[in-house]
């Protein structure tokens, strides 16, 4: 039996703010395709690809800064966004692989704690293409994908009528200074790292898409397929 499509679309280097755009639009299709009056078929599931073109820190349904953080955030030169997703204030930059799949877990059934799971399985099989076999998983609430004690990528999603949203924050070569100012994902205590760090080497978004797209096939059981629009 085929494996079901799954399109990308590679957005490059656009502000956090466009990918939320487009990201919404794929939602709106994969909601579209199994609504009342739609023709039978697979569900139209996609994976938004970008990395953030400017500095911004963006939080889910708590962690909202106060007005004195927000503004001293501002003066640094980032952008502040509340996003429609689990977690904490993170830094979303250049330099960063921001990951959005919009699939349907009711149609996959896959329990949303699994989807986070996979998410995690991902990543973990493109460390370890990458040579980076000591990253891991660890439990909630440490979720994402650690070294040691250093987050490497970031989990954040939503799920409205079983479709996803949001996803993975991959640090490759980000300026992690960023992260001093703020408690990355509101855990005390922990550090933040990148792939251009652990492995002593740039490692740019371009660098690592194609590996990463091949884990995601393994990983979510699909067919990957180049689009521009969400409905394509």
């Amino acid at each position: 039996m085929s494996r079901p499509a799954v399109r990308v679309l590679r957005l490059g280097a656009v502000p956090y703010a466009e990918a939320l755009r487009v990201q919404e639009r794929c939602v709106a299709a994969a909601r579209a395709a199994r609504g009342p009056g739609a023709p039978p078929g697979p569900p139209a599931e996609s994976v938004v690809l970008s990395e953030p073109a400017r500095p911004v820190y963006a939080w889910g349904l708590r962690g909202a800064p106060g007005a004195a953080a927000a503004a001293a955030l501002r003066a640094r030169g980032a952008a502040l966004v509340a996003a429609r997703r689990g977690g904490h204030i993170t830094f979303h930059g250049p330099g960063q692989l921001l990951a959005f799949p919009v699939l349907d877990l009711r149609r996959r059934r896959l329990p949303l704690r699994a989807y986070v799971a996979g998410l995690e399985a991902l990543v973990l099989r493109l460390c370890r293409r990458l040579g980076l076999g000591a990253a891991r998983a660890l439990p909630p609430p440490f979720t994402g994908v650690w070294m040691g004690d250093s987050k490497l990528c970031a989990i954040g999603v939503h799920c409205g009528n079983h479709i996803t949203s949001h996803g993975l924050a991959l640090n490759c070569c980000t300026d992690l200074t960023w992260f001093d100012h703020i408690v990355p994902c509101g855990l005390e205590g922990k550090g933040v790292t990148s792939l251009s760090h652990e492995l002593g080497q740039h490692v740019a978004v371009n660098h690592v898409l194609e590996p990463f797209l091949d884990s995601f096939q393994e990983v979510f059981d699909c067919t990957l397929v180049s689009s521009k629009e969400p409905g394509d």
